[in-house]
């Protein structure tokens, strides 16, 4: 595919003359402009803009601006220009269980679609974002910035069962793709030395209760859980939590384990499927479905009345 920049270089050089040049110029370049303005209307993305050095989309929904990297094409805002939605079933769902009001930890917030919606959503929802990578965390500081979103609090480290320092691993083409391990196995990997805590000396620190836990780690939400077994077991939030086995086997363990732990503590598993909450019991190979939703029966009996679907 022939760039702008080289389209311009030939017609400087000489080598087409200006007719030529303005002709291909709008035909193979500006023309897409206006296929993108008659795709749009079927998509969640209402507008792009074309900045100096950067190109931001704004959802229709929410009108929710999200910097694009030129080379990251799996962020939300593409994959909601290719699927024309990005997870919509888990993301209505979660907003239907999350308060206004409530304490929301977005764990793996990457660019921060979901922090960013949520609190363009719930006003007065208090949002604290945990994304260790540090370009993927200035992405995240960037977007906080274009959406004026006084509600999120931003942390650059990442949460698990271990506090320290740990390398992690990703590519730019797919900065939602970072994980504590390598999980394409590819030899042109990126890594960052990252900060990591667990969820139990935050909340033990800062004294906040955790209401609504996004979890979406690439495999590591086990350890997630284990670092937080004490604040799930007191405050008992809702959780949705993104578990793919797959991931879970380059952390060594079988994504049943995340299942039992809820158990353990007293909750309810369900997937998210036409408005409803449909109770799920085990993981095996034959099961599609990557995000779950955990709640309490204690806490969430009104919820639960409300969203599960009828034996």
């Amino acid at each position: 595919m022939i760039k702008l920049n080289a389209t311009l270089d030939q017609f400087q050089a000489g080598a087409i003359d200006k007719a030529s040049y303005i002709r291909t110029m709008f035909e193979e370049h500006h023309a897409k402009l206006f296929d993108y303005s008659s795709y749009l209307a079927q998509t969640n993305v209402k507008k792009i803009e074309i900045e100096d050095g950067r190109v931001i989309m704004t959802s229709r929904d929410r009108g929710v601006r999200i910097a694009c990297s030129p080379v990251d094409f799996r962020i939300a805002p593409v994959e909601t220009l290719n699927f024309f939605d990005y997870e919509k079933e888990e993301s209505t769902m979660m907003e239907n269980l999350v308060a206004d009001g409530d304490n929301f930890f977005d764990i793996g917030a990457n660019i921060g679609w979901y922090s960013i919606n949520i609190a363009a959503s719930r006003r007065k929802t208090r949002v604290y974002a945990f994304e260790p990578i540090p370009t993927t965390y200035a992405s995240l500081s960037v977007n906080l910035s274009l959406n004026a979103t006084a509600n999120v609090k931003a942390h650059n480290f990442g949460l698990s069962n271990q506090a320290g320092e740990f390398t992690y691993y990703y590519y730019p083409e797919g900065s939602g793709n970072a994980s504590a391990v390598n999980l394409t196995g590819r030899e042109d990997i990126a890594t960052a030395q990252c900060k990591v805590r667990t969820l139990d000396d935050y909340t033990a620190e800062t004294g906040i209760r955790a209401d609504f836990i996004k979890c979406d780690v690439e495999g590591a939400e086990l350890l997630v859980f284990q670092g937080g077994r004490d604040t799930i077991a007191r405050d008992k939030p809702a959780v949705l939590a993104e578990i793919l086995r797959k991931w879970s086997a380059k952390f060594n363990y079988d994504p049943n384990e995340i299942f039992t732990l809820f158990r353990g503590l007293g909750y309810q598993s369900f997937t998210a499927q036409g408005g409803r909450l449909v109770p799920f019991g085990t993981m095996d190979e034959h099961t599609v479905p990557n995000n779950f939703f955990f709640l309490h029966p204690e806490r969430h009996a009104e919820l639960m009345r409300r969203y599960v679907q009828p034996a």
